[in-house]
C-alpha cells in the first residue's frame, strides 16, 4: 500500500464534507480523502471504510466502461497514527475545467431552486442549451444503474458534472467521481459478522438514492424493478451486458487490508443487486441468459 505521508502538500480547494488534503505524488495531483473524525470516534481505524468504498465504487464504474477518476488506496501517518486513505487523481488540467451539475441547475432556471427531485434534474438536462441533452440523459441513467449496483446513497448535484475545454469550449460528461458513500461504509466488521441472510437481503434491496420522486427518496431496486421509466430501462439494457460480476469478485478478493468478512459482505450485496438488474434486463429484452 502506497504511503502518502511524505508527498508534497498544496493548499486544498476541493469541496465536500470529508477531511482531505491536496497532495502531489509522482508528479500528479491528488485529492486524498481521510476518515471523517466523526465517524472515527470510538472506532478502530480498520472500521473506517469510506476509503474502501471510494476505491471499489470507482473501479466498478471503470470496469463497466465509464470514464472514471483514477483512485489509489494508501496510508498516511499523522501524529503517530496510520490512516487508510483514498487518493483521487485530479482529472482537470490547464485546458479543462470541471463544472458540477448544481452550478448548471442554478443557471438554467433562475425562477426555481433545483434540489434532488428527479423531475427537476431531468428538466434542467432537457432545457440546458450548453450540453447534448439526449447524450447527457443516457449517461445520467447509466450512472444511476451503476450507483444502484454499488448502493451509492449520495449521488447529489454536487458530485457529477461536465468537463469544459477552455480553448474549444467543448462540453463532455465528466469522469465519474466521489463514490465514497457506496457499499455501506458505516457498518463495522463486527456488525457484518452478526448479519443473517434476511438482514443482508434487506441491506441489498432497501438502498435509497438521494434522488427523490414526489419528495421521497428513490429506492434503487424498486425503481429499476418497476420498469416505469423508459430512459432507465434503456440504461439497464445498455449497461447490464457490460457488468462482469466475476471480474468484480476477483477485483474485491485481491484488495489487501479488507477483512474476509467485509469482502464477503460486499460481494453478497452486489450480487443480489446484480441478479435483480439481470431479471429486469431479461424482462425488457425477452432474453434468456
Amino acid at each position: 500500500m502506497i504511503d502518502f505521508s511524505n508527498a508534497t502538500e498544496e493548499f486544498n480547494n476541493y469541496k465536500g464534507s470529508e477531511k482531505k488534503k491536496t497532495l502531489i505524488y509522482n508528479g500528479k495531483k491528488y485529492l486524498v480523502k481521510f476518515p471523517d473524525p466523526i465517524r472515527e470516534k470510538n472506532k478502530n481505524i480498520s472500521y473506517i471504510n469510506n476509503a474502501f468504498s471510494e476505491y471499489i465504487g470507482s473501479n466498478i464504474f471503470k470496469m463497466i466502461g465509464f470514464e472514471t477518476q483514477n483512485t489509489i488506496l494508501g496510508k498516511y501517518n499523522y501524529n503517530g497514527k496510520e490512516k487508510i486513505v483514498c487518493a483521487c487523481e485530479d482529472f482537470t488540467s490547464d485546458d479543462s475545467e470541471l463544472f458540477e451539475f448544481e452550478g448548471l441547475a442554478l443557471s438554467t432556471n433562475p425562477d426555481k431552486k433545483i434540489d434532488t427531485e428527479l423531475s427537476d434534474i431531468i428538466d434542467v438536462i432537457e432545457e440546458c442549451k450548453m450540453i447534448n441533452s439526449s447524450d447527457t440523459k443516457l449517461k445520467f441513467w447509466k450512472m444511476f444503474v451503476v450507483d444502484a449496483l454499488i448502493g451509492n446513497t449520495d449521488r447529489h448535484n454536487g458530485n457529477w458534472g461536465f468537463l469544459v475545454n477552455k480553448k474549444t469550449k467543448k462540453v463532455t460528461f465528466a469522469p465519474i467521481y466521489d463514490c465514497g458513500s457506496c457499499l455501506n461504509p458505516m457498518i463495522e466488521d463486527k456488525e457484518i459478522e452478526s448479519l443473517n441472510d434476511t438482514e443482508l437481503k434487506n441491506l441489498a434491496i432497501n438502498c435509497y438514492s438521494c434522488l427523490k420522486e414526489d419528495g421521497k427518496k428513490i429506492n434503487y431496486m424498486a425503481y429499476i424493478r418497476s420498469m416505469k421509466n423508459d430512459n432507465c430501462n434503456d440504461a439497464v439494457k445498455k449497461i447490464f451486458l457490460q457488468i462482469n460480476i466475476n471480474q468484480i469478485k476477483e477485483f474485491i478478493d485481491e484488495i489487501s487490508y479488507i477483512s474476509e468478512e467485509r469482502k464477503a459482505f460486499y460481494l453478497n450485496i452486489i450480487e443480489q443487486r446484480y441478479n435483480i438488474i439481470k431479471t429486469v434486463y431479461k424482462s425488457l429484452t425477452k432474453c434468456n441468459i
